[in-house]
């Protein structure tokens, strides 16, 4: 079997496992699109976008600061911040590379590491193969970016009402990321609840409050987590059995 005929393999096996990623991606990004209309996005530019950030966490992150009428700063400090786990998975598929393969291939990977991405990726067998991740992301980087176009489409031909339905199946894909967690840690539940307290306080104290929504959320965001891992340090090998 030659080299051609193993990468067209890997590749064709990459797309086909992509194809659910990339459906699951349309549907997301549609409520996305909608969000990125209220902001004045045109479905071009909303497209755009997602070509170049397929990050559902960091594109709301950027959008809701958008509205909230946050500098650019704000918005890069904000979007880094939620999305710092892509650095812990990037470190984990570096220790799973060739060593001798091309930083072009290292670079082209880095561009679309996603939860479901890297999901599948890493789940295979030796070392990690470009191709594999290439398929891919062949269905999910369009799903993700023509779903955010038709969304903010639809957000200008939709009438307001069914728009606002539709807006909310964005809040429901966050409240589904961290509810399960928050259910099985207490000390994640617990974070979740002070969480939605410190942001209610925030936006009432009188210094606090004059400070823009940004800059609130980054203060946040940066003391909730340095609380929690000061005081309760993941121990080495914890979260293993449920494969976190």
């Amino acid at each position: 079997m030659t080299a051609n005929t193993t990468r067209r393999q890997e590749l064709l096996q990459g797309m086909r496992d992509g194809v659910p990623i990339g459906l699951g991606y349309f549907a997301v990004s549609f409520s996305l699109g909608i969000l990125a209309k209220n902001v004045g996005l045109t479905p071009l530019q909303a497209a755009i976008m997602s070509l170049f950030n397929n990050a559902s966490a960091g594109e709301y992150m950027g959008l809701t600061m958008m509205a909230a009428g946050a500098t650019l700063w704000e918005m890069a400090v904000a979007t880094l911040i939620t999305n710092a786990r892509y650095l812990l998975m990037s470190c984990a598929m570096s220790q799973r590379m060739d060593p001798a393969m091309p930083f072009r291939h290292r670079l082209f990977m880095a561009f679309d590491i996603t939860d479901e991405l890297f999901g599948i990726t890493i789940a295979r067998p030796g070392y990690l193969s470009p191709w594999y991740m290439y398929g891919g992301m062949i269905p999910a980087i369009p799903g993700w970016a023509i779903g955010t176009a038709l969304g903010t489409l639809a957000g200008s031909i939709l009438p307001l009402r069914v728009v606002s339905a539709f807006s909310v199946a964005l809040y429901g894909m966050f409240i589904a990321i961290f509810i399960p967690p928050a259910r099985k840690d207490k000390v994640i539940a617990v974070l979740v609840v002070l969480a939605f307290a410190a942001s209610w306080g925030f936006a009432s104290l009188p210094v606090v409050s004059d400070l823009s929504d940004g800059t609130r959320t980054i203060i946040l965001t940066v003391i909730l987590s340095a609380g929690a891992a000061a005081l309760f340090p993941r121990k080495d090998g914890e979260g293993k059995e449920d494969g976190t």
